[in-house]
């Protein structure tokens, strides 16, 4: 296929070509409606090119097929069979390809580390997870993706299981056993969905990790505004093989996406399918070669440390390692990485990607050059020449691998959507949680509605949030009370 073709990007020049007059959505009108001070804050491009996708990009019946032509170029460009495009991010993705596998009260194997977004799909379905644990660390307390073996036991336990559901990569970078995992599927015929959303670049160059499609993946989600350059939102998920329907699939999206899809946000994935496909390799090795760079100046800092393959990958951790992005361990130094974050952002204006109690990460991609590192590395060595200003640091208690497991104890969309109360936190032990306590970033709940909460985990989250752990989800963020399901 010709991939200097981007059917979205040309079909926007037509329409303002043709000078074409709306007397439908969006109501701005081309800009001509809009706050000026909100015009100048966003800037005309973002109101010219946020025209209706039906019925103004394409006409009422869609007859150009400019959706169906960008998705059949990304498919090409990644060697996937079915491509679909949405605007609503992975989060809702994921759930589309959970529902296109089980349906409610069926059992869908899942690895304990999925992101909030497969919990909330959980509560939507009715879907039944059994959940199969990551490969902990309990040196450094890190979670890396469940090994084959594990969803191998998991499927012995429950032959019921429709399929199966991944992370790869997770936040910190770490990968699974994917060629492995769907080895163990395909054995039962069953299907793998896998939540790639941090891997949009893994396609474009063989140094990366392999991805999801190549490892022999059903499906894969990703987010192509996380480490590709896309708009926020902008979301593809991939089927290869008959173990889905490509109809199904493309329905379960349907049945949760809006009606009202924004074109910026669908040009933005084209346009970023184009670039790859021209020049990815090209700017993909530039990325590395800078990303190696950083990591060597990196660990000259006294104190700081980047977690590299020998550190997050071998026996009983992560299959493999996408080294973009950039996890520091700021042990050493004797603070957290909230402070550390915190103090980044108010001495420096740099925001990072996550912060946990003792690691901060800064994610590169293919646009960060020696110029923006050259912050980042300036930023760190001043963080390393202050660090006394960020000790003493509160303690965050963090459990045992097996005191941070929960037991499910009823579905979560029966815990989220039956009768609750809000509880003192230092009475919610016993209790069964009726809301997401998620961490964020990265978002990977560390209780979820149907779950039997602990002790050592509420001890957990109540130093982290003394600490400057953020937790939207709660219904208290303060976290002085739980919500949890009343007791009969």
């Amino acid at each position: 296929m010709d991939h200097t073709q981007a059917p979205f990007l040309e079909a926007l020049g037509d329409y303002h070509g043709h000078g074409r007059l709306p007397f439908t959505p969006p109501g701005h009108k081309q800009a001509r409606g809009a706050d000026p001070a909100v015009r100048r804050g966003l800037g005309e491009a973002a109101f010219l090119s946020d025209v209706l996708a039906s019925g103004g990009l394409d006409d009422r019946r869609t007859r150009g097929q400019v959706q169906k032509r960008a998705e059949a170029l990304m498919a090409d460009a990644v060697h996937a069979e079915h491509t679909f495009f949405t605007t609503c991010g992975s989060s809702l993705s994921v759930k589309a390809a959970m529902l296109a596998v089980a349906g409610p009260h069926e059992k869908l194997l899942i690895g304990r580390d999925a992101h909030k977004s497969v919990v909330s799909g959980l509560i939507l379905a009715g879907i039944r997870p059994v959940w199969v644990e990551p490969q902990w660390d309990p040196v450094r307390h890190l979670a890396h993706p469940p090994a084959a073996q594990a969803f191998e036991e998991a499927f012995r336990a429950h032959p019921d299981a429709r399929g199966a559901l991944v992370t790869s990569p997770t936040p910190y970078g770490s990968c699974a056993a994917l060629a492995a995992i769907a080895e163990v599927c395909h054995r039962r015929s069953l299907p793998l969905v896998v939540d790639e959303a941090w891997g949009a670049h893994l396609p474009f160059h063989p140094g990366l990790p392999a991805w999801a499609m190549d490892a022999g993946a059903d499906v894969c989600v990703t987010s192509i505004h996380k480490m590709g350059s896309g708009l926020e939102q902008g979301s593809v998920f991939h089927l290869q093989g008959g173990l889905i329907e490509a109809a199904a699939l493309r329905s379960r999206a349907d049945l949760l996406g809006t009606t009202s899809p924004s074109v910026p946000i669908l040009a933005g994935i084209d346009g970023w399918r184009r670039q790859m496909a021209l020049h990815g390799h090209e700017l993909l090795t530039g990325a590395l070669e800078l990303a190696a760079a950083v990591r060597a100046e990196i660990e000259l800092i006294d104190g700081l440390h980047v977690n590299d393959r020998a550190d997050f990958t071998g026996p009983g951790l992560a299959a493999d390692l996408d080294p973009l992005p950039v996890v520091i361990d700021l042990h050493e130094l004797g603070t957290t990485g909230y402070r550390a974050a915190d103090w980044l952002r108010e001495h420096h204006h740099i925001d990072l990607h996550l912060a946990d109690h003792r690691r901060i990460s800064a994610q590169l991609t293919h646009a960060d050059d020696d110029k923006s590192t050259a912050a980042l590395l300036t930023a760190l060595r001043e963080l390393a020449d202050r660090a006394a200003v960020l000790r003493p640091a509160p303690a965050v208690r963090v459990p045992s691998p097996q005191d941070l497991r929960l037991e499910q104890v009823c579905l979560p969309r029966e815990a989220y959507f039956g009768p609750v109360e809000d509880v003192p936190l230092e009475r919610a032990a016993g209790r069964v949680a009726a809301e997401m306590l998620t961490p964020y970033p990265p978002g990977i709940p560390a209780a979820l509605p149907g779950e039997l909460l602990t002790a050592p985990l509420l001890e957990y989250l109540r130093t982290g949030a003394a600490a400057g752990m953020h937790l939207p989800d709660a219904a208290d963020p303060r976290l002085e009370t739980v919500r949890v399901r009343q007791e009969t």
